[in-house]
Protein backbone atom coordinates (compact mmCIF):
# COMPACT_ATOMS: atom_id res chain seq x y z
CA UNK A 1 0.00 0.00 0.00
CA UNK A 2 2.86 2.38 0.85
CA UNK A 3 4.28 1.83 -2.65
CA UNK A 4 0.98 2.93 -4.21
CA UNK A 5 0.93 6.22 -2.23
CA UNK A 6 4.59 6.90 -2.97
CA UNK A 7 3.94 6.27 -6.67
CA UNK A 8 0.95 8.63 -6.67
CA UNK A 9 3.05 11.30 -4.96
CA UNK A 10 5.76 10.90 -7.59
CA UNK A 11 3.21 11.20 -10.40
CA UNK A 12 1.79 14.34 -8.82
CA UNK A 13 5.25 15.94 -8.45
CA UNK A 14 6.20 15.09 -12.05
CA UNK A 15 2.88 16.44 -13.35
CA UNK A 16 3.35 19.66 -11.37
CA UNK A 17 6.95 20.24 -12.49
CA UNK A 18 6.68 19.29 -16.15
CA UNK A 19 3.08 20.13 -17.08
CA UNK A 20 1.43 22.49 -14.58
CA UNK A 21 4.30 24.95 -14.02
CA UNK A 22 5.26 25.32 -17.72
CA UNK A 23 1.58 25.82 -18.61
CA UNK A 24 1.16 28.46 -15.89
CA UNK A 25 4.33 30.29 -17.01
CA UNK A 26 2.86 30.53 -20.51
CA UNK A 27 -0.14 32.38 -19.01
CA UNK A 28 2.09 35.13 -17.58
CA UNK A 29 2.50 38.41 -19.48
CA UNK A 30 6.26 37.93 -19.24
CA UNK A 31 8.55 35.75 -17.17
CA UNK A 32 12.21 35.21 -16.52
CA UNK A 33 14.10 32.01 -15.84
CA UNK A 34 13.61 29.77 -12.81
CA UNK A 35 10.02 30.80 -12.15
CA UNK A 36 8.04 28.33 -10.05
CA UNK A 37 4.31 28.54 -9.41
CA UNK A 38 2.93 26.57 -6.48
CA UNK A 39 -0.02 24.22 -6.55
CA UNK A 40 -3.49 25.74 -6.72
CA UNK A 41 -2.21 29.26 -7.32
CA UNK A 42 -4.59 31.33 -9.37
CA UNK A 43 -5.10 34.80 -10.71
CA UNK A 44 -5.19 37.10 -13.67
CA UNK A 45 -1.89 35.85 -15.10
CA UNK A 46 -2.03 38.01 -18.27
CA UNK A 47 -1.10 41.05 -16.12
CA UNK A 48 1.68 39.39 -14.11
CA UNK A 49 5.31 40.07 -15.04
CA UNK A 50 8.12 38.16 -13.31
CA UNK A 51 11.86 38.43 -13.27
CA UNK A 52 14.30 35.60 -12.66
CA UNK A 53 14.34 33.24 -9.66
CA UNK A 54 10.75 33.82 -8.57
CA UNK A 55 8.86 31.35 -6.43
CA UNK A 56 5.11 31.78 -6.01
CA UNK A 57 3.90 29.60 -3.14
CA UNK A 58 0.96 27.23 -3.12
CA UNK A 59 -2.55 28.68 -3.09
CA UNK A 60 -1.46 32.22 -3.96
CA UNK A 61 -3.96 34.63 -5.52
CA UNK A 62 -2.82 37.40 -7.89
CA UNK A 63 -5.82 39.49 -8.97
CA UNK A 64 -4.98 42.14 -11.54
CA UNK A 65 -7.79 42.82 -14.00
CA UNK A 66 -6.47 46.20 -15.16
CA UNK A 67 -3.21 46.95 -13.37
CA UNK A 68 0.00 44.94 -13.36
CA UNK A 69 1.73 42.79 -10.79
CA UNK A 70 5.45 43.31 -11.42
CA UNK A 71 7.75 40.87 -9.62
CA UNK A 72 11.50 41.54 -9.75
CA UNK A 73 14.33 39.04 -9.48
CA UNK A 74 14.82 36.76 -6.45
CA UNK A 75 11.35 37.06 -4.94
CA UNK A 76 9.80 34.34 -2.78
CA UNK A 77 6.10 34.16 -1.92
CA UNK A 78 4.97 31.91 0.91
CA UNK A 79 1.69 30.00 0.62
CA UNK A 80 -1.70 31.73 0.55
CA UNK A 81 -0.39 35.20 -0.37
CA UNK A 82 -2.93 37.54 -2.00
CA UNK A 83 -1.97 40.41 -4.29
CA UNK A 84 -4.92 42.57 -5.30
CA UNK A 85 -4.39 45.51 -7.65
CA UNK A 86 -7.90 46.94 -7.62
CA UNK A 87 -10.88 48.06 -5.63
CA UNK A 88 -14.55 47.51 -6.18
CA UNK A 89 -16.49 50.77 -6.42
CA UNK A 90 -19.08 51.33 -3.72
CA UNK A 91 -20.16 54.83 -4.71
CA UNK A 92 -22.12 54.37 -7.97
CA UNK A 93 -25.57 55.89 -7.57
CA UNK A 94 -28.46 53.79 -8.85
CA UNK A 95 -26.53 50.48 -8.79
CA UNK A 96 -26.20 47.89 -6.10
CA UNK A 97 -22.59 47.03 -5.42
CA UNK A 98 -23.18 43.64 -7.03
CA UNK A 99 -24.27 45.40 -10.24
CA UNK A 100 -21.12 47.54 -10.53
CA UNK A 101 -18.96 46.20 -13.37
CA UNK A 102 -15.35 46.59 -14.43
CA UNK A 103 -16.46 49.19 -16.99
CA UNK A 104 -17.66 51.40 -14.10
CA UNK A 105 -14.15 51.64 -12.65
CA UNK A 106 -12.01 54.78 -12.67
CA UNK A 107 -8.28 54.74 -13.42
CA UNK A 108 -7.55 55.30 -9.72
CA UNK A 109 -9.46 52.15 -8.77
CA UNK A 110 -6.68 49.89 -10.10
CA UNK A 111 -2.95 50.45 -9.54
CA UNK A 112 0.15 48.34 -10.15
CA UNK A 113 1.78 46.36 -7.35
CA UNK A 114 5.58 46.14 -7.61
CA UNK A 115 7.99 43.79 -5.85
CA UNK A 116 11.39 45.40 -6.46
CA UNK A 117 13.45 42.23 -5.95
CA UNK A 118 15.16 40.19 -3.24
CA UNK A 119 11.86 40.05 -1.36
CA UNK A 120 10.36 37.47 0.95
CA UNK A 121 6.57 37.64 1.17
CA UNK A 122 5.32 35.69 4.19
CA UNK A 123 2.46 33.21 4.24
CA UNK A 124 -1.11 34.50 4.35
CA UNK A 125 -0.11 38.11 3.70
CA UNK A 126 -2.16 40.47 1.52
CA UNK A 127 -0.69 43.24 -0.62
CA UNK A 128 -3.13 45.84 -1.96
CA UNK A 129 -3.22 48.16 -4.96
CA UNK A 130 -0.55 50.76 -5.54
CA UNK A 131 2.03 49.22 -3.20
CA UNK A 132 5.73 49.05 -4.06
CA UNK A 133 7.74 46.62 -1.95
CA UNK A 134 11.29 47.96 -1.89
CA UNK A 135 14.41 45.98 -2.71
CA UNK A 136 15.36 43.51 0.01
CA UNK A 137 12.17 44.07 2.01
CA UNK A 138 10.38 41.32 3.94
CA UNK A 139 6.65 41.08 4.58
CA UNK A 140 5.81 39.07 7.70
CA UNK A 141 3.25 36.29 7.63
CA UNK A 142 -0.33 37.50 7.91
CA UNK A 143 0.49 41.16 7.15
CA UNK A 144 -1.94 43.49 5.35
CA UNK A 145 0.18 45.83 3.24
CA UNK A 146 -1.60 48.95 2.00
CA UNK A 147 1.36 51.36 1.85
CA UNK A 148 4.79 51.25 0.21
CA UNK A 149 7.48 49.24 1.98
CA UNK A 150 10.94 50.86 2.14
CA UNK A 151 13.98 48.93 0.88
CA UNK A 152 15.34 46.41 3.41
CA UNK A 153 12.46 46.96 5.85
CA UNK A 154 10.67 44.12 7.63
CA UNK A 155 6.96 44.90 7.95
CA UNK A 156 4.14 43.11 9.70
CA UNK A 157 0.71 43.59 11.19
CA UNK A 158 -2.68 44.80 10.04
CA UNK A 159 -2.12 47.32 8.62
CA UNK A 160 1.56 46.57 8.13
CA UNK A 161 4.10 48.74 9.90
CA UNK A 162 7.88 48.63 9.97
CA UNK A 163 9.04 46.14 12.61
CA UNK A 164 12.72 46.75 11.98
CA UNK A 165 15.29 47.13 9.24
CA UNK A 166 17.20 44.10 7.96
CA UNK A 167 20.49 46.00 7.90
CA UNK A 168 22.00 49.33 8.90
CA UNK A 169 22.85 51.80 6.10
CA UNK A 170 26.50 50.66 6.23
CA UNK A 171 25.46 47.01 6.09
CA UNK A 172 23.18 47.70 3.08
CA UNK A 173 26.14 49.24 1.23
CA UNK A 174 28.35 46.26 2.13
CA UNK A 175 25.56 43.79 1.21
CA UNK A 176 25.14 45.37 -2.24
CA UNK A 177 28.91 45.50 -2.77
CA UNK A 178 29.28 41.79 -1.92
CA UNK A 179 26.42 40.80 -4.22
CA UNK A 180 27.83 42.92 -7.07
CA UNK A 181 31.29 41.40 -6.55
CA UNK A 182 29.80 37.88 -6.62
CA UNK A 183 27.87 38.62 -9.83
CA UNK A 184 31.04 40.02 -11.39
Amino acid sequence: MRFVFESLDLVERVWHKFIYVPFMRMQLAKHGTHVNIGKNSRGTWKNVYTGNYVSIGANCLLLSTRAKVIIGDYVMFGPNVSVITGNHRIDVLGKRMYEVKDSDKRDSDDQDVVFSGDNWIGANSTILKGVTVGEGAVIAAGALVNKNVPPYAIVGGCPAKIIKMRFTEDEIAEHKKLIEKRNG
